[in-house]
């Protein structure tokens, strides 16, 4: 169990975790989508962005595409919004990188996703641990993780 199954199971929320290789390298994605046995854009990547400098947040979006800040800022109502430093997304969360999970943070985080989510029946997000990744309907991840949706992929 980590916290993300944790706090699915807390919510009663149906999951499923899924073992998969610690890739590395330039293809890693399509690897992972491709041994889960779905497209890129079902998988879902959890990204920690600094908004206006102060505060942090969470970032799901499809592992293939990009985060757009300016439009996570607009999203957030702010300024801003920047990629965290490694070690304080990890202080935050208490996940490591590659194994950061939209559920079950140390410290509560606004989560803000990628409205994709919603064009899948099943998405995957990891599981809070490098190699296991979740697999969940998109309403239960956004219920979760109190997630506002918007057009934040790129």
């Amino acid at each position: 169990m980590t916290p993300a199954t944790k706090a699915l199971e807390r919510a009663g929320k149906a999951y499923r975790t899924i073992e998969v290789d610690d890739y590395q390298g330039a293809a890693r994605q399509a690897r992972l989508a491709e041994q889960l046995g779905v497209t890129m854009d079902a998988v879902f990547k959890t990204l920690v962005a600094r908004l206006d400098d102060v505060d942090l947040a969470i970032a799901v979006v499809p592992i293939g595409r990009d985060l757009n800040l300016k439009a996570l800022a607009a999203l957030a109502g702010r300024k801003k919004a920047a990629m965290a430093q490694a070690d304080e997304a990890q202080a935050a969360t208490g996940y490591v990188l590659g194994g950061i999970s939209p559920l079950g943070h140390r410290r509560r985080l606004p989560v803000f996703a990628d409205e994709s989510l919603r064009d899948h029946a099943q998405v995957f997000v990891s599981a809070g641990r490098r190699g296991l990744e979740l697999a969940l309907t998109p309403d239960d991840l956004v219920a979760c993780s109190q997630a506002r949706l918007g057009s934040l992929a790129r």
